[in-house]
């Protein structure tokens, strides 16, 4: 055995500064014809040089002496061949299969690219991904990843923000990630699936294509204040609990907390916030969680808000937003549902239109805002982390 295949055995090794060549051949046995099956007879070798996965940050050449075989039935089709090993490498290929492999895991877990991967092989890139490819293909049409999933997050997916013209395919894909836990609880996030398109049909299309018993086993659907996603939920999970993501109704407080600084801040001086503007300068501060709060953070906010008496608009906001978090924060889950409940009865009637807004959203999305207090606090977040990684590296890939 050398580098892990089997058959074949090391006949020299070669090791300079900028390479390291490793000379294999096939161990000695009987051979038959591929066609017929008919003893074959050796017809000496034929030498070829394979790209193998560096090895201590050395390219490594792998040099194959491959046996050739004839055959001497009269009506066989076959004349000659040459031997193929697949754990050596595939048919007509390039790579070796550990080279393959490498380059995939390469792919997978250190941001690499594949045009990166072609300078570190010395090869084109055509032929890193030919061999590549079909690999990835034969996984992603493999559906053993669908068995078992209960938790299922949803979320879109931005393929390119920039140069739309010159950026190739869909823009715009919708990604389903599952939410599982192991024995100790931590989440182990994993992405099953990216279909292009943003809308609610398209998630609907795809839990259809998944089968009844796929749709079955979800006990608990999460995802973002967005309809077309609750309306394929409510279409094909029927017996599914549907979540709102904490974050995103967090980031809805916070965003109207936001607008009435703005609006007030127009009301009062005609114009957009800056620089030495009352408001302009606790802007972080109303962004700021009320419990972490530093003394002189609270010094900052009192002295913004009391420079004008239009400004306590703002501090009941910014307070109407704490309290939504809190419900949040409490670590006793029935508790948090009440005060839940309490803000669903009161946000949409304040006089802040802003947080009357925010209350009437609530009241729309009620029974999945206060889902998340009896389904174990599930969460969007993990579809998040998985699609954010997917963005990341798209950022600096190449295919």
């Amino acid at each position: 055995m050398i580098l892990g295949i089997d058959g074949a055995r090391l006949r020299a090794a070669v090791r300079d500064n900028d390479q390291l060549l490793l000379e294999i051949e096939t161990v000695p046995d009987v051979m038959g014809c591929v066609a017929c099956g008919v003893i074959a007879e050796s017809k000496g070798r034929r030498v070829v040089d394979l790209v193998d996965a560096p090895w201590a940050g050395v390219p490594v050449t792998l040099r194959w002496h491959k046996r050739r075989w004839i055959c001497h039935e009269q009506h066989c089709e076959v004349n000659t061949f040459t031997e193929e090993h697949p754990g050596i490498c595939a048919p007509r290929a390039k790579l070796t299969t550990r080279c393959t492999n490498w380059a995939l895991n390469q792919l997978r877990r250190e941001h690499a690219s594949v045009a990166g991967l072609a300078r570190q092989l010395g090869v084109s890139w055509d032929a890193v991904w030919s061999q590549m490819r079909p690999i990835l293909e034969a996984k992603a049409a493999d559906e053993f990843r669908f068995d078992g999933v209960t938790t299922l997050g949803v979320d879109e997916h931005i393929w390119h923000h920039t140069f739309p013209h010159k950026a190739k395919g869909p823009k715009e894909f919708t990604g389903m990630v599952d939410l599982a836990t192991d024995h100790r609880g931590r989440l182990r996030a994993r992405l099953l699936d990216l279909v292009p398109g943003r809308s609610g049909p398209v998630y609907g299309q795809w839990l259809q294509d998944r089968g009844p018993a796929f749709r079955d086993g979800i006990d608990t659907a999460t995802l973002d204040p967005f309809r077309g996603y609750k309306n394929a939920i409510d279409d094909h999970l029927q017996d599914a609990t549907g979540v709102l993501d904490h974050f995103h109704v967090i980031q809805l407080a916070n965003k109207a907390v936001d607008e009435v600084r703005r609006r007030v801040q127009h009301d009062t001086l005609g114009r957009r916030g800056r620089k030495g503007d009352p408001l302009y300068g606790i802007l972080r501060v109303l962004r700021t969680g009320v419990e972490r709060l530093k003394p002189r953070q609270w010094t900052r906010l009192q002295a913004g808000i009391q420079t004008d008496p239009r400004h306590q608009e703002v501090l009941d906001a910014y307070l109407a937003a704490q309290d939504l978090r809190a419900a949040y924060r409490i670590n006793n889950t029935g508790n948090g549902r009440r005060k839940a409940q309490k803000i669903l009865r009161t946000f949409y009637r304040s006089p802040i239109p802003e947080i009357a807004r925010l209350g009437r959203t609530l009241r729309r999305w009620k029974q999945e805002f206060l889902a998340y207090f009896s389904s174990g606090r599930a969460s969007n977040g993990g579809t998040e982390a998985i699609l954010c990684r997917c963005r990341h590296r798209m950022a600096y890939a190449d295919i």
